[in-house]
């Protein structure tokens, strides 16, 4: 009983069980580990095929490691010396309006901000007082011319009887003295009467300058004086008009010397930012003394001012022209470069190099600058795209402002070396291309040269 029941026992354990697992488990590291191997194969070929040069197909692109660059020639030209300044615009007349009478302003015959002429009509004051006071003087007039023809009637009278010894000679001496007395007065009421006649036009206020009127200060039916200290009206003189600006006293012998040739300098005058040009003047005057504190001394320019561009107490930046430099070689002043050497431009090479060539700089104007020495007019120098550049660079060279490549003699003189204008292709479309380009790519279907330049374009 005791061995049936152990023979039972053994039967009931599934033996065979844990093998088949164990089996399974093996099988499939096996198969993971072999997958790992060809796809590191695959990576590892793919990599190494990639590394691979391109097979070259009889078009070579020089420019493949080259640098594009702008360029621009070196020309010969003028260039301006000025003296660049900051100036105050001035008016050659600003003229405060008062009132030369006391009286009621009855009339203000101007708009504010109106431009006016010299002698136009400002204000008017009641003028009825200054009238009356007219007809008074003139009657003293009158009284004073009658007293005086009886005084002379009388005084040739006395005379005549003078010489007879027929009154006494104290007499008539008193007589000449009332004749005299009374031609004072007459004159004294001649006078009065053209006071009066002067007050009358005073009441009518008239503009002393043409130019332009401010605001008004005093609104009409306010008695005025002439003790009033804000005025009735400001007028300032718009044209011509000034501009007062400071130059430093080691620029007075040059300026001075140029005045006296040329009797006169151009002056242009700039906004703020000094991009937008405002008027064109003449230098009219120098001050007469420096400025100890500042070292500077001022200087007057006159501008016509047709167009009103110019306002009184404006800031506008100022170039004064002092000389000209004529027949000089000039080259922007982008292409300038400081270093090691010095001053140096990058000089354009017929073999589409570039050459470090060190340059002594003159007077600069604008985006312009002389060279004395180091360049001749011709040569092209780099002004954009210098910042990787060094000695012997292979660059792809573009004129300034015209956006052309390198120029037609390189490409004539070696077809091979012309790179190529078209744009890249998709892969399928440059594919396609190759396959139909050489016999030798069209053998390959596809998988030649045409799908290692693919490979080639990649990233």
């Amino acid at each position: 009983m005791d061995d049936r029941t152990a023979t039972d026992f053994i039967r009931t354990q599934p033996l065979d069980r844990p093998v088949k697992r164990k089996r399974a488990k093996s099988k499939t590291g096996r198969r993971l580990g072999l997958l790992l191997v060809v796809a590191g194969a695959a990576m590892l070929g793919w990599w190494f095929y990639n590394r691979q040069p391109a097979p070259t197909t009889g078009r070579v692109n020089p420019y493949a490691n080259a640098m594009p660059v702008v360029v621009a020639p070196a020309v010969t030209g003028d260039i301006d010396i000025t003296l660049n300044a900051l100036g105050t615009v001035t008016s050659l007349a600003t003229v405060t309006i008062k009132s030369q009478i006391s009286g009621y302003l009855m009339n203000v015959a101007y708009q504010e901000g109106q431009v006016v002429k010299k002698g136009d009509l400002l204000a008017e004051i009641d003028s009825r007082p200054y009238e009356l006071a007219l007809k008074n003087a003139q009657g003293a007039l009158e009284r004073d011319q009658a007293m005086l023809q009886q005084a002379e009637l009388d005084l040739k009278r006395y005379q005549d009887l003078a010489k007879t010894n027929a009154i006494p000679r104290q007499q008539l001496d008193q007589q000449v003295a009332l004749v005299a007395q009374d031609k004072g007065n007459v004159l004294s009421d001649q006078a009065q009467i053209e006071t009066q006649k002067l007050n009358i036009a005073y009441c009518h206020i008239v503009a002393p300058v043409t130019g332009r009127v401010g605001l008004r200060l005093v609104d009409q039916g306010n008695y005025v004086t002439p003790n009033d200290a804000t005025g009735l009206v400001v007028i300032t003189q718009f044209q011509p008009i000034t501009v007062i600006f400071p130059v430093a006293e080691d620029n007075l012998p040059q300026i001075t010397r140029r005045l006296k040739a040329a009797g006169t300098l151009p002056v242009t005058a700039f906004d703020r930012s000094g991009s937008v040009k405002l008027a064109t003047g003449e230098l009219r005057t120098l001050d007469n003394q420096i400025d100890t504190t500042t070292g500077t001394l001022k200087l007057r320019a006159e501008f016509a001012n047709d167009d009103e561009t110019l306002f009184p107490n404006q800031f506008v930046n100022v170039e004064l022209l002092v000389d000209t430099l004529k027949g000089v070689t000039v080259m922007p002043t982008a292409a300038i470069q400081r270093g090691a050497p010095g001053t140096f431009v990058y000089l354009l090479n017929a073999d589409q190099t570039v050459t470090v060539k060190p340059v002594t700089l003159g007077p600069s104007h604008g985006d312009q600058v002389a060279i004395e020495s180091g360049l001749s007019p011709g040569d092209r120098v780099v002004i954009d795209g210098a910042d990787k550049l060094r000695n012997g660079a292979k660059v792809v060279p573009r004129d300034a402002g015209t956006g052309l490549g390198p120029p037609a003699a390189a490409g004539a003189a070696d077809a091979s070396a012309t790179p190529d204008p078209a744009p890249r292709l998709p892969p399928q479309q440059a594919g396609e291309g190759d396959k139909g380009s050489t016999p030798a790519q069209a053998g390959d279907g596809g998988d030649g040269a045409g799908s290692s330049r693919r490979r080639r374009s990649g990233p």
